[in-house]
């Protein structure tokens, strides 16, 4: 609880006004969501924050999966959480269920290089083309990348790079739904919300496991 309180983000803004959960206060929860406690169900979102070796993350989920696995520092997390809970008309609160708990273990091992699958149910609400986009990630095998055009290619629709970008950068499960493994056709690092360092350290950690020569 005192971490969630050190965040910077639109949950950790929500439990510094002094309530235990996004639920428990009115001004600030619809200045943060942009909608009253009473608009939203009452079955809450869950989410935890927990520390790896790339920095802290928050894992959310819902009764039904995973919905988000982000790094603390991610650009426009505020923005996440709002759009979440608008979907989704269920606020977060802090706890954790079955999904984190996964998360957190499945996230350890992979960081560990014991683990290259994750088996994980997720829950990302998002548009029919945001998630056919980070259904066409969860292909890409782990070690591999691919660019932007062989992404947009593999969709059916090569001229759409800048939307393939745009849901690649509105995905919000980060290293489960790899868009890590998405480089720019020239072969340089871009485009990644956590970080282009850690982007790098991910991608460099794969090709130690599957024996890859790697140039970033």
């Amino acid at each position: 609880m005192t971490e969630l309180k050190q965040s910077r983000s639109a949950t950790g803004s929500a439990f510094n006004s002094g309530d235990d959960s996004l639920c428990g206060f009115g001004y600030t929860f619809k200045k943060f969501t942009g909608q009253a406690p009473s608009e939203l169900a009452t079955a809450p979102l869950l989410i935890d924050r927990f520390t790896t070796p790339l920095g802290p993350m928050f894992a959310c989920a819902s009764a039904q999966g995973l919905c988000l696995l982000e790094f603390v520092d991610r650009r426009m997390l505020q923005m996440e959480f709002r759009d979440l809970q608008r979907r989704l008309k269920i606020c977060i609160v802090a706890g954790e269920n079955e999904f984190i708990h996964q998360a957190k273990t499945q996230i350890a091992e992979y960081l560990a290089g014991s683990r290259t699958r994750f088996d994980i149910a997720l829950h990302t609400p998002g548009t029919e083309f945001q998630n056919r986009v980070w259904q066409a990630l969860r292909q890409i095998d782990f070690g591999n990348t691919v660019s932007y055009q062989q992404q947009a290619e593999k969709l059916g629709n090569p001229k759409a790079i800048r939307a393939v970008a745009t849901a690649n950068s509105m995905n919000r499960v980060a290293i489960i739904i790899p868009c890590h493994r998405v480089i720019g056709k020239d072969g340089k690092l871009v485009g990644y919300a956590g970080g282009l360092e850690r982007k790098r350290w991910l991608l460099q950690h794969e090709a130690r496991i599957t024996g890859k020569s790697l140039l970033l």
